[in-house]
């Protein structure tokens, strides 16, 4: 029984025979006609191949993790693990409680498995009064049938996958990724118990480190996109643009209303989830100083005329690749003097850092190109510490600029907003940018009104400006160009708002 059929177990009615056959009779005829391979499958698979090769004659174990109650009997909306959806192709809230095995095969390679909870009959119990599973709250799951054709792979009922895993348990080694399903993780390990792969504390040890290495490969091979994955970015970027217009356009009205941050995240989150699954992260939307708390999300302010708001937000589609875009507006469409000049020295960093996204370049450069326009122009406002030079402040030990800016400036970007992120330091902090990355690129200022170390003038205004960048053969492409960066942009993009 599940945790949410045994909090509502005091609500459960029971059924006579003659009930339960009226309810499973009458229905049309279920159609038999099969799905065509999809196309997030189809490229899914050389994924696997890659990972097989990585692990042969292992078995390996990933799951698409479960739901998680959000209040009582509630579930938040449920959402694959990422590793999963990225190694499958089901994305948006496809299979929970599935599990993909790759089973190991006596010529070599693996034989991908899914294991999950077919379509059930509806002379069964769980398709009338299963309020987690049954298809009269949660509407139909596929066959077992329909979802082999459309992934293109072996599927199982997942009650089956304790025997599966079992089998030949101790001649053949199990890795498992552990923090997708907590269930499933037990599992392995009771396995790994009864058939003697795992005994002693130093064995222990060594099968949570080999399941730390898988994690690790899964999650270094989102590094580089493939063509469809890269497609998926650009559209992610595009109906982030949109929503981000749809914001613009209804700025005037968020002032009217007060709670105004409330009011742009409600905006942006309409689109993101009419144009694909959702946000890919909670929106900030911070008007004001609140631009000064890096991950404001708690968006309970007022936007006023003479005001930036910063917003950081981004569409995740339904593949679940997500964007991941900052732009900082005057809510009244025209930056004041001050608020132009961080701007433009935040926008100047920027294109020094996007300039830095080249293959052959490493990680680290983007940041160090960025980071150096925005030391600069704290030097040359008098900001920094009496004889500090700008390179005194870029080496390790010093470090002052970060008062104004302590964050980093990119990240890894994909089917995670902060992508690729168990993989080694060498592979990402010191690793070399290749064609198909994808990585933000986000400096920014950030003066708060209680810093007395600033002018009066600057402080309260935080500007962050953030882009979303595919690595290309010859240097980059701006997958966020289409929403206006520099300052003038933004003011003429603006400038009709307030005049409707």
């Amino acid at each position: 029984m599940s945790e949410q059929q045994a909090k509502a177990g005091h609500r459960a009615r029971p059924t006579s025979e003659n009930f339960t056959a009226f309810i499973a009779s009458g229905w049309a005829p279920r159609s038999t006609q099969l799905p065509d391979l999809s196309e997030p499958a189809r490229w899914a698979s050389p994924r696997r191949e890659a990972l097989s090769a990585a692990f042969p004659g292992e078995r390996l174990v990933l799951p698409a993790g479960g739901y998680k109650v959000r209040s009582n009997d509630t579930d938040y909306v449920f959402r694959p693990h990422s590793a999963f959806a990225h190694l499958t192709g089901l994305g948006s809230d496809r299979e929970p409680d599935a599990v993909l095995v790759l089973e190991p095969l006596p010529e070599g390679g693996h034989e991908p498995v899914l294991y999950f909870l077919p379509l059930a009959p509806r002379d069964s119990e769980e398709f009338f009064a299963d309020s987690r599973v049954g298809e009269f709250w949660v509407g139909a799951r596929p066959t077992l049938e329909s979802m082999a054709a459309e992934l293109g792979m072996r599927t199982e009922p997942v009650e089956n996958l304790r025997d599966a895993l079992a089998k030949d348990a101790g001649l053949v080694s199990l890795r498992v990724v552990r923090d997708a399903d907590t269930q499933v993780s037990a599992m392995v390990e009771e396995v790994r118990s009864q058939s003697g792969l795992v005994q002693s504390a130093q064995e222990q040890e060594a099968a949570l480190e080999a399941d730390a290495e898988l994690a690790r490969r899964l999650s270094t091979m989102r590094m580089v996109k493939d063509d469809w994955e890269a497609q998926q970015m650009r559209e992610a970027c595009a109906a982030t643009a949109d929503a981000f217009g749809a914001v613009v356009a209804d700025l005037p009205e968020a002032v009217r209303r007060g709670r105004g941050e409330r009011w742009v995240e409600g905006v942006f989150g309409l689109h993101a989830r009419h144009s694909g699954n959702g946000v890919g992260y909670d929106s900030i939307c911070a008007a004001g100083d609140h631009a000064n708390t890096l991950h404001w999300i708690k968006n309970t302010g007022d936007l006023r005329p003479g005001d930036l708001i910063l917003i950081d937000a981004g569409v995740e589609i339904d593949s679940l690749f997500t964007a991941d875009v900052t732009r900082t507006l005057p809510v009244d469409g025209t930056f004041t003097d001050v608020q132009r000049r961080v701007y433009d020295a935040v926008y100047a960093a920027q294109c020094a850092g996007i300039e830095a996204c080249r293959p052959g370049n490493t990680f680290k450069d983007v940041h160090a190109a960025a980071i150096r326009v925005i030391a600069q122009h704290l030097f040359d406002w008098g900001l920094l510490p009496d004889g500090v030079s700008v390179e005194e402040t870029l080496a390790e030990e010093g470090q002052w600029h970060r008062r104004w800016m302590v964050h980093g400036t990119s990240h890894h970007l994909g089917i995670d907003v902060h992508d690729c992120q168990l993989a080694l330091r060498e592979d990402y902090m010191e690793g070399t940018l290749a064609p198909g990355m994808v990585l933000t690129v986000e400096p920014g200022l950030y003066f708060k009104a209680d810093d007395e170390l600033v002018p009066p003038e600057l402080r309260g205004i935080g500007v962050r400006i953030e882009d979303d960048i595919l690595i290309t053969a010859d240097g980059c492409e701006n997958l966020s160009a289409a929403l206006p960066r520099a300052s003038a942009d933004v003011e003429a993009w603006m400038a009709d708002i307030w005049r409707r």
